[in-house]
């Protein structure tokens, strides 16, 4: 394999991919084929909660590939993992929240929340925020407040309308129309903006008023990173509808839609199948779930999480840092401008240390480690940020 097979045979989703060729991963570390070692401060995008192979959820996967992998599709056989699993996350979430209905992606679980909004509801209306990201198929393209990236693939859902995140004086446009309000807990894309002044309970309590689901999207924030198991702890607020995955199933492909059982059964019938997947449910990446989720509620992780936050804030303070926005580690650098931000993330991609950008957002550095990160790998990495922006000279113009 070289390089070039990669751009040659593989679709690419931007014109200038980073191309690292990886060796092999663990721990808080990536490998590249030179041998050389990149510590990972992204996580796959906050997949990799666990770090990378962790060996409990290792162990797992290979046990269950050793019994059966896929069977049959979703919803049809009784396989151990997948009922283990959503019994034990039902243990861990609000008591409305008992039925989970099990996809292979974040936006396919948006997907799924989008339709048992309007089944349960007999709505159309779709309330989300500007500057949300919830996936990029076609319906969770449709709540993407940004135009620009979605513009090209017009036309899209229709009875979408927006409204400004932290925004109280957009509530009254959630009516006795709206089938469902739709949020990230904290928006990602956006730079890792939290909700303030009690806006997720005000947005409940409206959505109450009318008759509205509310659909809040953990995809992000989920299984440990802010600090609580799901974001939606911190702000007094319990969705109708919670939307999972990435932290999930340690870096296995996996998504998911909770909601109650009297809501997630109006998908059993009238029409029959009425959300359907292949491989949804699959029992080895259930194993890994199911490990990934035993280790993080029977472990101080997410505990131990607030405390790695307050070591990067205490650390990361220099004159073209201008704020650290988000919760536990699930954190965003505001830089000066873009060619800082550039210069960071390219020269520590060079230097082995693994940084990325955000997708609305192009004054922000993304900071997303795993949470079994040390507190030396955070010394260590934040040594490194300071020392390349000490090293930062604006480009001249001549």
């Amino acid at each position: 394999m070289s390089k070039a097979d990669f751009f040659t045979y593989q679709a690419q989703t931007s014109p200038h991919p980073l191309g690292l060729e990886i060796s092999h991963a663990k721990g808080s570390y990536i490998y590249d084929t030179d041998g050389n070692a990149h510590l990972d401060f992204v996580a796959g995008v906050s997949a990799c909660g666990l770090g990378h192979c962790h060996p409990k959820v290792v162990k797992a996967i290979k046990d269950q590939v050793d019994r059966y992998m896929h069977v049959m599709v979703y919803g049809e056989y009784v396989q151990q993992p997948a009922v283990e699993f959503t019994k034990l996350l039902a243990a861990h979430l609000p008591k409305d929240l008992e039925t989970t209905y099990l996809v292979n992606s974040g936006t396919e679980a948006m997907e799924g929340a989008l339709k048992l909004a309007r089944r349960y509801t007999g709505r159309t209306q779709i309330i989300a925020a500007h500057r949300a990201y919830h996936g990029n198929t076609m319906g969770s393209l449709s709540i993407m407040g940004f135009e620009e990236r979605k513009s090209a693939f017009r036309p899209l859902l229709p009875d979408i309308r927006f409204i400004n995140f932290n925004a109280i004086e957009d509530l009254e446009k959630i009516t006795d129309k709206t089938a469902a309000v739709v949020l990230e807990t904290i928006q990602g894309g956006a730079g890792f903006i939290l909700p303030q002044n009690g806006y997720l309970q005000k947005v409940r309590e409206r959505c109450n008023e009318v008759g509205t689901l509310l659909i809040l999207d953990e995809i992000q924030p989920g299984f440990g990173r802010t600090g609580k198991l799901f974001a939606f702890e911190h702000f007094n607020c319990i969705p109708d509808i919670l939307v999972i995955g990435k932290g999930m199933a340690s870096g296995l492909p996996v998504g998911a839609f909770v909601a109650s059982h009297q809501m997630m059964s109006t998908l059993q019938d009238h029409p029959k199948l009425g959300h359907i997947t292949t491989f949804g449910g699959n029992p080895v990446i259930a194993a890994a779930s199911l490990a990934t989720l035993q280790e993080i509620t029977g472990s101080q992780l997410i505990e131990d999480t607030l405390e790695k936050e307050k070591r990067f804030r205490k650390l990361l303070v220099h004159p073209l840092i201008e704020e650290i926005r988000g919760k536990g580690l699930m954190l965003a650098l505001l830089l000066q401008n873009k060619e800082i931000v550039d210069h960071l993330i390219l020269t520590a991609a060079k230097e082995g240390l693994i940084l990325f950008w955000l997708l609305f957002e192009p004054k922000a550095v993304r900071i997303s480690p795993p949470l079994t990160i040390s507190m030396k790998e955070i010394e260590k990495g934040c040594d490194q940020i300071l020392d390349i922006l000490n090293r930062y000279k604006p480009a001249t113009v001549n």
